[in-house]
């Protein structure tokens, strides 16, 4: 009888921690370690996207982290979201710095400064957008000031690409706290318009034969001409960084991309010359003479747009041109752009929780910190169709919200992330016309087609925004 009894503590404690650890709504946290979120995965088949069925995600979330207490106080920040508490060398601008076996960006002020912002804080196009401004804002100036106190009340300090920034400046002008912001400058794809030859792909320019017109003679000189703009914005400290451009095809098979060009293509020729140096033949071709390849034409990109920027603005960080797709897992091409970048950019989707080893291997290969530049998930709850873009789709706005705290608790603990952007402001209006094909259907916003904000989802952005000090200091502590 006693041995049955004590079987059955074992068995009994046994479950306890088992279901504690997996599941959401039990009683004793103090066991949990992450829940599980159901979540749609995107796929791909015969061209085609798709998504499967419901699957359980193991999520960590703020609550959860084992040790971690919400301080009694929250940290005193800086005008520019920048931690008071501990400070670095002030150069008056942005900039990121690594103490200690961190990476941070620090602030104008010279106070360290994690950035947590928002893609395409901007108006939306269609008549319902353009009348749900005037029926809550008044008029643009009035939406522009009531976003920017929204986004700074729930932890966000910057805005990412495509955003307004001629707005924002307006508005920092009488603001208390100034919104960081970013430009993205185009400039393959604005030398690409000019040219002729480029097209729209979903989420970003399409190049012929994906080959990029890096070694046409005259890009180089179009760089120079279009930075010239750039020195306008080259005292405005609230400007936290400049993009180039925005997922361009820096293909593992560049090298056969470009030597399938026509051949009065500099591309093309510019290829066969590289083959030539080499002393190898079409034939003779393997992947290592296409990796180099790869990061030849990185190191041209880079070398180019990186001495067009800093000519005209020596003040402000080039934090790169989003990268996409395979480009960011291949060591040769991340070495050569990260000799020219100031921060890493990585639109980083398909993974639930960040890989490890990938922001590991960033830094290592850069010798750069990054910031993660897009990533999202879609409600199923919001009862748009979905289909549209990337991202996972999830049942709730609260599951959003607890994707979002799971998968930045991972950057924050590589210590080479200095920031992220979340994709995007508002969710994609079905009645616009004429946008973007990857954004036409989905629930991506943290505001929704009538500018009222997804709260489930905020609340938790908020959770972990506003916290963001005090769980760094958890994760360096616990190592």
């Amino acid at each position: 009888m006693r041995k049955w009894i004590f079987l059955s503590v074992i068995i009994f404690l046994n479950v306890r921690v088992g279901v504690s650890q997996n599941k959401p709504g039990v009683k004793d946290k103090s066991l949990q370690k992450y829940i599980n979120v159901e979540a749609k995965r995107r796929t791909s088949a015969n061209g085609r996207m798709s998504y499967g069925a419901y699957e359980p995600f193991k999520t960590r979330t703020v609550e959860l982290l084992d040790g971690f207490h919400p301080p009694r106080k929250m940290p005193e920040l800086s005008k520019y979201g920048g931690w008071k508490d501990h400070r670095a060398k002030a150069t008056g601008f942005f900039h990121v710095e690594k103490v200690g076996d961190r990476w941070w960006g620090v602030d104008p002020e010279g106070y360290l400064y994690f950035n947590m912002a928002v893609n395409s804080i901007s108006q939306g196009k269609s008549p319902r957008n353009e009348k749900a401004v005037l029926d809550k804002f008044g008029n643009s100036q009035n939406w522009m000031k009531q976003t920017i106190d929204m986004l700074e009340q729930n932890g966000f300090n910057c805005a990412g690409s495509w955003s307004d920034y001629e707005a924002i400046i307006e508005a920092n002008k009488t603001a208390a706290r100034p919104l960081a912001y970013t430009i993205n400058w185009n400039f393959m794809s604005g030398y690409g318009r000019e040219r002729g030859g480029t097209f729209q792909q979903p989420g970003h320019t399409g190049y012929p034969n994906d080959a990029i017109f890096v070694f046409d003679h005259g890009f180089e000189a179009f760089c120079d001409r279009h930075a010239k703009q750039i020195a306008a914005y080259k005292d405005d400290k609230n400007l936290f960084g400049y993009f180039s451009d925005n997922e361009m095809p820096f293909k593992f098979k560049s090298l056969d991309n470009f030597l399938g060009l026509p051949d009065k293509e500099a591309g093309r020729q510019a290829a066969e010359r590289w083959l030539q140096e080499q002393g190898i033949t079409r034939e003779q071709i393997t992947d290592q003479h296409r990796e180099a390849f790869m990061a030849f034409v990185g190191e041209k990109y880079f070398s180019i747009v990186s001495a067009a920027i800093k000519k005209y603005d020596p003040n402000h960080m080039y934090i790169g041109a989003r990268f996409y797709g395979d480009e960011k897992h291949h060591e040769k091409f991340m070495k050569a752009a990260g000799k020219y970048l100031d921060a890493v950019t990585n639109n980083y989707y398909n993974y639930w929780t960040p890989d490890s080893t990938h922001l590991a291997d960033w830094t290592a290969w850069t010798g750069k910190p990054f910031i993660v530049t897009e990533y999202y998930t879609k409600g199923e709850d919001s009862g748009m169709p979905n289909q549209s873009g990337a991202g996972w789709i999830v049942r709730t706005q609260k599951d959003r919200g607890l994707f979002y705290q799971n998968y930045n608790l991972a950057l924050i603990e590589s210590k080479n992330c200095v920031g992220w952007h979340y994709f995007k402001y508002q969710d994609n209006d079905p009645e616009a016309k004429g946008v973007d094909p990857s954004n036409t259907d989905a629930n991506k916003g943290i505001v929704n087609n009538y500018y009222e904000v997804w709260q489930p989802m905020m609340d938790k952005m908020k959770e972990l925004n506003t916290q963001i000090y005090s769980i760094i200091s958890y994760f360096d502590k616990k190592k």
